[in-house]
C-alpha cells in the first residue's frame, strides 16, 4: 500500500514570532538554507521580472479568500516537566541556604515568566501539501518520523489525548497541538525518536476512533517537512512537486484514498456516514453566500469554488475562469456550488469518497439522503450514474467533435489566409529588395555627384579667394594708376602745350628761314636789265657771281643746314 506525504507549511506574519522547535524534515543532509532555498525557488521564478505591483497582484490572487488569524501551539515534551521540578528544588534549597545578611546586595535582574511557557500564539496561515509522489508502506522504505493527526474533535481534550498516546510516551519527542479558526477540531503532530517508532504508531493507531463513543476516527499522514516562511517570503505561492490541500475536514472527506491512506468502503469509513451526509446536504466549510457570481466576468451559472482560498471562477463551458485560476495558482480542488461535487484538475476527474457497490463490488459515488440507505436505492443510483454518464460522455463526444470541426474549418481559412498574406508579404519584399537595390545605385551616383560637386565647390572657392585677392589688389592699382594717369595727362598737356608753343615757334622760324631762303634766291638770281638792287635801294657791291653749279650747291646746303636744325629744335622740345 502507498500513501502520499504532506509538508505543513506556517506562514507568519511578518511582526509575527516563530515557534520554537516547529521545524522538521525527513530529508537527511540538508540544511535549513537549502531546504528554504528549494521551498521558495517557484516563488521566486514566479515573481521574478515583475513590478512590485504585479507582485502584489499575484501574491493577492494565491492568498484568495484566505485571511491571517491567531494560531495557539501548545507543546507537550516528556522530558523538560522532570527538569523543570528538578531545577525548581535546586533552586528552593539553594534560597534556604542562603544567608540572611542585609549587607548582601540583591540581584539587578531577577527572571521569570508569566503564563504557560508551553504554549505559543502566532498570527498567520496554516498550508498543507500533498507530495505528488507516492511512497510505499513497506519496512524497507524511507519515510519520516514525524506523523500528524489531521483532524482531532474538540471534545478529546489534551489529557484524553495523552491518554490515548500512554503507550508510546517513551519514544515520542514531543507533541505539538495546533489550534486555529477552524471550529471542533485541531491538529496534531507528533515528533518520534526513530522511524520505526513513528511506524509503530501508524499502525496501531491509524483509522482507530478515539473513544467508544465518538464516531470519529484518527486519521494520520506521514510528515515529510514542517517549515516555518514568513509572508514577505512568498510563503502563499505554489511549491514545486507539492499540491495544496485544503484544511476543512468535509473537503479533505472528499479526497482520494492517497490523500490519507485509507481505502474507504462501507465497513472502514474515516467518518461517519450520517456525518458526511449532514455536511452535504446543507453546509459546506464556506458559509453560504446569496447569489454567488465568478469573481472575473460575475456568472452566476457553473459557478466552481476553489477549497484552498475560496476563489470563485465559472466553469469551462462559460469563460473557464475557475481553470484559469488552477492555472495560475496552482490550486488543484475545486467544488462545484450546485452539487458539491469536488474536481481535480491535476487528475482531471472527480475525488469524491466512493463506496463499495453490493452487487458487483464496483466503486459507485455514496450519497445518503435520510439516516437509513437501502440496497435499492444503491442499485438505483449506480444505474443511473452509469445512464448519465453515458448520456455526457455522448453530450461531450458531439460537442467536442463539433468543436473540431469548427475549429478545423477556422485553421484552414486561418491557414489561407495566411497563405495569401504570407505570398502579398513576399511580393512586397521582393519590390521593396529591388526598389532598394535601385536606391542603393542612385544613392551611390548621387553620393560620386555630391563628392565632386564638393570637390568643385572647393576649388571654385579657392579661386574665388584668389579673385577676390587679385581683384583688390587690381583696384589698389587701378587707384594708384588713375592717379598716375591724372599726373601724365597733366605733364602730357603741359609738354603739348609746350610742344605747340615750340612749334607755333618753329613754324614762324621756319616762315621766316623760307622767307629769308626766298629772298636769298632772289637776290642770287641774274636780272636781265643790270645789277640788281637790294630791297632796301642799294646797290648791291658784290663780288664776281658765283656759276650756276656752285649756287645750286650753296641753296641746297644752306636748305640742309636750315633744316637740321629745325629738327635739332623739334627733338629738343620733345
Amino acid at each position: 500500500m502507498s500513501v502520499s506525504m504532506v509538508v505543513i507549511r506556517l506562514e507568519l506574519a511578518d511582526q509575527s514570532p516563530s515557534p520554537r522547535g516547529f521545524q522538521y524534515s525527513a530529508v537527511e543532509g540538508m540544511s535549513q538554507e537549502d531546504l528554504r532555498e528549494k521551498a521558495l525557488c517557484v516563488a521566486k521564478h514566479t515573481l521574478s521580472g515583475k513590478t512590485d505591483l504585479e507582485r502584489s497582484a499575484v501574491l493577492h490572487q494565491h492568498i484568495g479568500s484566505r485571511s491571517m488569524g491567531d494560531m495557539v501551539i501548545e507543546t507537550f515534551e516528556p522530558g523538560p516537566v522532570q527538569e523543570g521540578a528538578e531545577a525548581s528544588q535546586e533552586g528552593a534549597e539553594a534560597t534556604s541556604a542562603a544567608p540572611d545578611s542585609p549587607s548582601k546586595q540583591l540581584p539587578d535582574q531577577i527572571s521569570f515568566f508569566s503564563g504557560n511557557p508551553s504554549v505559543e500564539i502566532v498570527h498567520g496561515i496554516m498550508h498543507l501539501y500533498k507530495t505528488n509522489k507516492m511512497t510505499s508502506l513497506t519496512e524497507d522504505v524511507r519515510r519520516s518520523a514525524m506523523v500528524c493527526i489531521l483532524t482531532v474533535p474538540a471534545t478529546m481534550t489534551s489529557h484524553d489525548l495523552m491518554k490515548l498516546l500512554a503507550p508510546f510516551n517513551d519514544v515520542m519527542e514531543h507533541m505539538k497541538i495546533i489550534r486555529d479558526s477552524t471550529p471542533n477540531q485541531y491538529m496534531v503532530l507528533l515528533k518520534f525518536c526513530t522511524q520505526a517508532d513513528a511506524d509503530s504508531f501508524y499502525t496501531a493507531c491509524n483509522g482507530r476512533q478515539f473513544n467508544s463513543i465518538e464516531d470519529a476516527v484518527c486519521q494520520m499522514v506521514y510528515v515529510e517537512r514542517a517549515e516555518v516562511i514568513k509572508s514577505e517570503e512568498r510563503a502563499s505561492l505554489p511549491v514545486m512537486e507539492l499540491t495544496e490541500l485544503p484544511k476543512c475536514t468535509v473537503c479533505l472527506e472528499r479526497m482520494d484514498e492517497s490523500v490519507n491512506g485509507i481505502l474507504t468502503t462501507l465497513c472502514n469509513h474515516s467518518f461517519h456516514s450520517q456525518f458526511l451526509c449532514g455536511h452535504t446536504h446543507t453546509h459546506t466549510h464556506t458559509q453560504p453566500v446569496e447569489e454567488n457570481k465568478c469573481f472575473e466576468c460575475g456568472v452566476q451559472e457553473n459557478l466552481w469554488i476553489c477549497l484552498i482560498c475560496g476563489h470563485i471562477g465559472c466553469g469551462r463551458y462559460v469563460s473557464r475562469h475557475a481553470y484559469k485560476h488552477f492555472e495560475e495558482t496552482q490550486h488543484t480542488y475545486a467544488m462545484q456550488l450546485t452539487n458539491h461535487r469536488v474536481w481535480d484538475y491535476a487528475g482531471d476527474n472527480y475525488v469524491h469518497r466512493l463506496v463499495a457497490s453490493k452487487t458487483d463490488g464496483k466503486m459507485v459515488q455514496y450519497e445518503c439522503e435520510g439516516d437509513t440507505c437501502h440496497a435499492e436505492k444503491i442499485d438505483a443510483l449506480q444505474l443511473e450514474y452509469s445512464y448519465l454518464l453515458t448520456s455526457q460522455l455522448e453530450s461531450q463526444r458531439i460537442y467536442w467533435e463539433n468543436k473540431i470541426v469548427h475549429l478545423e474549418k477556422e485553421t484552414t481559412e486561418e491557414i489561407n489566409n495566411m497563405k495569401v498574406k504570407f505570398k502579398e508579404t513576399l511580393e512586397r519584399c521582393d519590390n521593396l529588395e529591388r526598389r532598394f537595390g535601385e536606391i542603393s545605385k542612385e544613392k551611390q551616383g548621387i553620393e560620386k555627384k555630391c563628392t565632386q560637386l564638393h570637390t568643385r565647390v572647393v576649388k571654385l572657392s579657392q579661386e574665388l579667394k584668389e579673385e577676390q585677392e587679385m581683384n583688390r589688389c587690381l583696384r589698389a592699382n587701378q587707384t594708384q594708376l588713375q592717379s598716375q594717369l591724372v599726373e601724365e595727362e597733366r605733364k602730357v598737356k603741359e609738354t603739348g602745350e609746350h610742344k605747340d608753343g615750340a612749334i607755333a615757334e618753329l613754324q614762324e622760324q621756319l616762315r621766316d628761314v623760307m622767307f629769308y631762303l626766298e629772298a636769298q634766291r632772289a637776290d642770287r638770281a641774274p636780272s636781265p636789265g643790270g645789277p640788281q638792287r637790294d630791297p632796301g635801294g642799294t646797290d648791291s657791291t658784290s663780288g664776281p657771281a658765283p656759276s650756276g653749279r656752285r649756287r645750286r650747291r650753296l641753296r641746297t646746303s644752306g636748305r640742309h643746314k636750315s633744316l637740321k636744325k629745325g629738327k635739332t629744335m623739334l627733338i629738343c622740345s620733345v
